[in-house]
Parts: C-alpha cells; structure tokens; sequence
C-alpha cells in the first residue's frame, strides 16, 4: 500500500491478475504497471493461427484490451471498457512475441480514452488500438 493506504498499481495488477482466467490460459504476462499505463506481452501459438497461417486478429485484439483493462483499471476504480477500435497494420506470425503498450490519454470524470501500440519481438508495429473506459462502481482491491 502506499502512503495514502491506496494500492499500489502494481498491487492491483496482482489482484487483477490472480482472477485473470484469460490471461492464464493464453500465457499472457503484465510487464510493466503505472497509473494509467500498462505493458503485457504473449508468444503467438498454434492454437492462435487461423487458416492463412498468421495469428487470428481476434487474439490481436485480445493482448490489446488486456493492456488496456489494467492501464484504466490501476486506479483501484473498477473500469471496464465502454468501446474499443483496431487497425491491424501487419501479420503476427507463429513464435511471434506481441507487446501492447497501453497509455492513457485523457481520463474525465469515470470517462476515459487510452492508445495502445502493439508490437512484435523486432519492434515493429503491427496493429494500433484506441479503447474508451467507463468506470464503475467498486473498487479492484477493497479498502
């Protein structure tokens, strides 16, 4: 906890993440948490694919909400997403590592917007997604 007996962002990743059941079985991993930001990262594999062997864009979109849900959720609000766009720009191939890096950009009252770049292991950019959260009542960790 910190000083002001809030949880930390890290802490309520942890939280977020020992109930996470999808993060689990796609081996997903948080990187990096800060207030409004968030890192995670996943290997494509083959139960990934789809039928033109390149990494569903639904699994692309999967890593990209993910980052997005513990960046607007690392206030210790429970938020949940209100909307969310995708551009796949580039394949994602099998043993393919995808990093989302989420950032906020504006947070309002319970509403807020925030950018993630998802990337491969060799930094290229390959889909771009824009979510907007709502909060709602509750809180991730209970004081």
């Amino acid at each position: 906890m910190a000083s002001d007996g809030q949880p930390s962002p890290q802490e309520v990743a942890d939280a977020m993440f020992s109930r996470d059941h999808v993060a689990h079985a796609l081996a997903i991993k948080i990187e990096q948490v800060a207030l409004g930001s968030a890192t995670v990262s996943m290997v494509v594999r083959q139960d990934m694919v789809n039928g033109h062997n390149i990494c569903h864009g639904g699994y692309m979109a999967l890593l990209c909400d993910t980052a997005f849900a513990y960046g607007c959720n690392s206030y210790n609000a429970t938020t949940v997403a209100s909307g969310f766009s995708i551009e796949l720009l580039a394949p994602a191939k099998l043993g393919d590592t995808l990093v989302a890096m989420c950032v906020e950009q504006t947070l309002r009252g319970r509403s807020g917007v925030y950018d993630v770049k998802l990337t491969n292991q060799n930094g290229d950019v390959i889909a771009l997604f824009r979510g907007k959260s709502a909060r709602i009542q509750g809180e991730v960790i209970q004081k």
